[in-house]
């Protein structure tokens, strides 16, 4: 059996691991003031008898851990026993208090969910970088990426999720939902996410991601036609898409053709800036598939990643731009 290190003798170690460096990361990107001002109207007050609830702070930081690993409700409730990097994170105490139980965390979850908190919150981090200058809003990029939900029928139910569908990609069929994002192509980061079935066409989710403050955006080939579509008939935003693989193979070989083959590869460049959030969500904070059963928690949870994985890219952004900060 392994032994544990006091609170002492953790805060003089000398090796930082993967967990201290990550939730400290978190910690110093997040605006907690405006998110914590948000639920406490809704976080019980504990007026009547039996033990206090915990903060919302700590309920909030307790959260956002436990999206961050993809823990289990009862996973979450070990992991606090187990790492005083995730106690110190939350700011439990265990020689003064009990670790929430398993059944506090879905009812803090629910409370964020029905009062659509964590929209609120996307919505203020967006503002508050914008504010910041680390968004032109000149140019956005739009994509969507298939969320996997599993197909299993052992469930009460004996069925499947109604709210996931399957869809056919590259002659395979995928049974989920769709994260479509909206990214600004200076910075990389994600002002707009919205999440539907996996079975609803990308194309029909591209008005959602423009602000009016663009001119030009950028779309994969799922994107086709969009400029025709009636709610874009007005738009004065110019859509470069990309073209089907076909077509792109049916490009002339003539000066003509190195021009248009030349504006593709350009094209997928500014498409780049996908990955950063892509690979924040699924690399940085292991979001591998939907987590839960239905969308609009599969939609919180998804929010609550790329919200932080803008902090976190705003912060790398920042050194970039101001590295006597950083030394």
């Amino acid at each position: 059996m392994h032994s544990r290190f006091s609170d002492l003798e953790y805060a003089a170690k000398t090796r930082v691991t993967r967990h201290d460096w990550f939730l400290r990361e978190i910690d110093a990107v997040t605006p907690w003031s405006a998110p914590v001002t948000k639920i406490e109207p809704f976080h019980p007050r504990g007026d009547g008898r039996g033990r206090p609830p915990i903060g919302v702070g700590s309920m909030l930081h307790m959260y956002l851990a436990q999206q961050c690993f993809g823990l289990s409700d009862e996973g979450m409730e070990g992991a606090i026993y187990d790492s005083q990097a995730i106690r110190g994170f939350i700011g439990i105490d265990l020689s003064r208090e009990a670790a929430p139980d398993a059944t506090t965390r879905p009812k803090f979850r629910r409370l964020v969910e029905e009062n659509k908190l964590t929209e609120r919150n996307f919505t203020a981090i967006d503002q508050l970088l914008a504010a910041k200058g680390f968004r032109l809003r000149a140019c956005t990029v739009v994509d969507a990426t298939i969320d996997a939900a599993s197909p299993s029928t052992k469930n009460q139910d004996g069925t499947r999720d109604p709210e996931m569908h399957q869809t056919k990609k590259s002659n395979q069929w995928h049974f989920g939902m769709k994260a479509h994002i909206g990214v600004d192509a200076d910075s990389g980061l994600t002002p707009t996410v919205v999440t539907t079935e996996a079975n609803v066409s990308d194309v029909t989710q591209a008005d959602a991601f423009l602000h009016g403050g663009e001119s030009v955006t950028f779309g994969d080939a799922g994107y086709q036609g969009v400029p025709k579509r009636d709610e874009n008939q007005n738009s004065a935003v110019k859509w470069h898409v990309r073209r089907r693989p076909g077509k792109h193979r049916a490009l002339p070989k003539t000066n003509t053709g190195s021009l248009l083959e030349l504006f593709e590869k350009f094209k997928a460049g500014v498409r780049a800036k996908l990955d950063h959030p892509f690979h924040g969500i699924k690399n940085i904070f292991g979001h591998k598939k939907a987590r839960y059963r239905g969308l609009a928690k599969n939609a919180t949870l998804l929010l609550t990643l790329f919200g932080l994985a803008s902090l976190l890219s705003a912060k790398g952004r920042f050194f970039e731009l101001y590295p006597q900060v950083a030394s």
